[in-house]
């Protein structure tokens, strides 16, 4: 099995050898195995702390470099025209740890009915799509964040931080 201990240094997006298509959950782990495109085990063995983004190289320890890919996941989706709204519906979904992706006129995270209850609480509709997940990288983060396009994501196909207190 090969074993991936680095990122490609600025390889956002360029050439691989093989893809390996992770939900944001996977992405957050620094130690696990992985079966990419073309059916190999890699395990991986990244820095703590490193969250992969779309489009990042793994590279394996004999220069095999494999494209990580953000997985479509079940999402919850707020759209309104109200910035107040989703304002306060950002304010207590942070309130409670959520990762939040945030789109103009929209939030998403992953899916939770009983987050969902409480911002329809909060007088906003909530929806479902599957798509890729791309939450804020935080502002504790250490790694800076790659810019997706969020929002047309989330209509092709139609989350837990630390903080230091």
């Amino acid at each position: 099995m090969r074993e991936a201990h680095q990122l490609h240094p600025s390889a956002q997006n360029r050439e691989a050898d093989d893809i390996v298509s992770l939900a944001y959950d996977e992405r957050q782990k620094s130690r696990q195995k992985v079966t990419t495109k073309n059916g190999e085990t890699i395990g991986m063995f990244l820095p703590r702390g490193t969250i992969l983004k779309h489009g990042d190289i793994v590279l394996t320890d004999d220069g095999y470099r494999i494209r990580v890919e953000a997985a479509a996941e079940v999402l919850s989706v707020v759209e309104s025209n109200d910035g107040l709204q989703l304002l306060r519906a950002a304010y207590h979904l942070g309130n409670r740890h959520v990762m939040l992706q945030i789109a103009p006129n929209s939030l998403a995270y992953q899916h939770d009915h009983v987050l969902d209850d409480m911002v329809r609480g909060l007088g906003l509709a909530v929806g479902c799509v599957t798509a890729p997940f791309h939450p804020e990288a935080g502002a504790y983060h250490g790694q800076a964040s790659h810019h997706h396009d969020t929002h047309s994501d989330l209509h092709e196909h139609a989350g837990g931080h630390a903080h230091s207190h």
